[in-house]
């Protein structure tokens, strides 16, 4: 049963209500505008469902593009928009699970709650943005409870980029700001996390931006990695088989789970034999969404 942990897909509905905003994020025609990144022009065929479907997987699980900003929304605003998410995200069928998403500042737990008791939800998706010191994970701790309460997983995405130079590259704020917001996330888990929410599985999309190989810095400076948490996960999107190799030296191969980030990036390429390809694709995956025996 191999699993995507990680996709990205737009349905119908939500495209046409980002087309009728007037300020970020928004969508002309297919050009998308965020405040901290360059017009990005999309691929009306990467959001097509059907097309999607042709893949040779047999669970993808899809999210709110966090990077929109729209969980940092004012909270009607936001709310909106991530109630159109859930209700369009949950008519796509199969093979199609999803990331419920919430509004970081002014969450309903109570419609939250409902969301996440849907069978078809696997989760909740917050953004790094939203944990990014150990105070944002107890800011969050609403959130991060309803998931723990419902025995459901919570991935971490990077979120929105700050508005930067507009001469720099596109692949910068994937390599900058994305890749330090994920480092932030996990350190600020790593100090306060576990502590408060001690049953919550939670992943870290990119594999953490490649944090947990810090470690030796961090004991250099005071601090310690300690012993590995068995429902901290690392997600391999945008990554291949050296980065992925280099992890699981400090690891171990139990966290890391499949996740391509489609249509943005794509599926890793490992040849590390069966074994492996089985633990990544489909037993790692399950332990984290259903918390099925390794």
């Amino acid at each position: 049963m191999p699993v995507d942990c990680h996709q990205h897909l737009w349905p119908p509905r939500l495209v046409e209500a980002l087309r009728r905003r007037t300020t970020f994020p928004y969508l002309r025609g297919w050009t998308l505008h965020l405040a901290g990144e360059a017009p990005y022009e999309v691929d009306p065929a990467a959001h097509d469902p059907g097309l999607r479907r042709r893949g040779e997987l047999d669970e993808v699980v899809v999210s709110l593009s966090s990077p929109l900003g729209i969980e940092h929304l004012p909270a009607d605003e936001g709310a909106e928009l991530i109630a159109l998410w859930h209700e369009s995200a949950l008519e796509l069928g199969e093979p199609f699970r999803v990331w419920a998403a919430a509004p970081v500042a002014e969450a309903d737990l109570g419609a939250l709650t409902k969301t996440l008791s849907e069978e078809r939800i696997a989760g909740l998706q917050l953004p790094a943005t939203a944990l990014s010191s150990p105070s944002g994970v107890e800011q969050a701790g609403p959130l991060l409870a309803a998931a723990e309460e419902a025995g459901k997983p919570v991935l971490i995405h990077p979120g929105p980029a700050p508005e930067c130079d507009p001469g720099l590259p596109g692949w910068w704020p994937a390599l900058v700001p994305y890749v330090s917001q994920l480092h932030q996330s996990w350190l600020a888990w790593h100090i306060a996390g576990r502590r408060q929410h001690p049953r919550l599985r939670i992943a870290f999309v990119a594999l953490a931006g490649l944090a947990p190989l810090h470690h030796e810095r961090l004991a250099a400076r005071g601090g310690a990695l300690g012993p590995l948490d068995p429902y901290v996960y690392y997600e391999t999107s945008s990554y291949g088989p050296r980065a992925v190799d280099a992890l699981v030296r400090v690891v171990g191969i139990d966290p890391i789970v499949h996740g391509s980030d489609k249509p943005y990036a794509s599926r890793l390429e490992c040849d590390f034999g069966a074994a492996f390809t089985h633990a990544v694709f489909t037993a790692n995956p399950r332990h984290l969404l259903y918390g099925e025996p390794r």
